[in-house]
């Protein structure tokens, strides 16, 4: 598998070219991807931060054909390039609504939102989106017909799992968007985050098997004993580093969260503990 480089336009699939972004982390992998879909005209599937080097790279590959500009959800390292783009090429921004939770591309303005189902379509291209919520509650996904390629943004990234971070990020919903993959024919996805993966639904049920192996660890941090996220993600995530705790703890928030709304845990003044102990 080769290495991505930040700003390369590369093959990703028939009619598909992407470059990823050059903002690498713990968080983003090699960087955020951000797809180009057609031939004669265009669809930009998340244009990315925005970086100027990213911008210009991807204005540069689009030229005047592109059309639509639509994201999968408003995270920082995924919209924010949108209003740039549009700026140098004239194409409409697709996509859902910002939610206010202090994480999210405040500047993001659709010029149309889209429901579960709606399909953006130019000249030989139609995406359908489905609406994916869990890590983002506007999350879509954006299904190429035809090619049966599903791009997922952060649904599903390659090599990783994704930060589940309430308030807006939930768990329940998140393995109840997984599932719904499961029901579709699909061919690959095409990742946010990392390369193509052509397995779609054997990843799918290995990371619903990884959140519900979590889930155990969760509950037997919980049977030790109750404590705050600070007392319980040393327990629940002694595989993972210390150093990204900080970022695990969101999602032990996520575990928590579910397993209340499962009537098994509870927490009463920042401490969570069993139900039924």
């Amino acid at each position: 598998m080769e290495k991505i480089i930040p700003g390369v336009l590369v093959d990703a699939a028939p009619r598909v070219k992407r470059i990823t972004a050059p903002n690498p982390g713990v968080m983003t992998g090699p960087g955020t991807n951000s797809y180009i879909v057609g031939d004669r005209e265009l669809v930009l599937v998340d244009p990315g931060p925005p970086i100027d080097s990213h911008v210009e790279a991807l204005v540069a590959a689009v030229g005047s054909r592109l059309k639509w500009i639509v994201c999968t959800h408003t995270h920082r390292d995924h919209s924010p390039a949108a209003n740039a783009v549009k700026a140098a090429t004239g194409a409409q921004i697709a996509g859902r609504a910002c939610p206010q939770d202090g994480r999210q591309d405040d500047d993001f303005r659709p010029d149309r939102v889209l429901a579960d189902g709606e399909t953006v379509a130019v000249d030989g291209v139609s995406l359908r989106a489905l609406h994916t919520p869990g890590h983002a509650s506007n999350h879509l996904c954006y299904f190429l017909e035809g090619d049966r390629l599903l791009f997922t943004g952060d649904h599903v990234m390659q090599g990783s799992t994704v930060v589940i971070s309430p308030p807006d990020g939930d768990m329940l919903a998140y393995l109840a968007s997984l599932g719904r993959l499961l029901e579709i024919d699909i061919a690959a996805f095409a990742p946010g985050h990392g390369h193509v993966i052509h397995t779609p639904h054997e990843e799918v049920r290995r990371l619903v098997a990884h959140r519900m192996k979590r889930e155990e660890k969760v509950l037997d941090a919980l049977r030790a004993k109750s404590g705050t996220l600070d007392d319980l993600v040393v327990l629940a995530y002694d595989d993972v580093t210390p150093k990204i705790h900080h970022v695990a703890k969101r999602s032990l928030h996520a575990h928590l969260l579910k397993l209340a709304a499962d009537g098994r845990a509870r927490e009463m003044a920042e401490r969570w503990e069993l139900i039924g102990r």
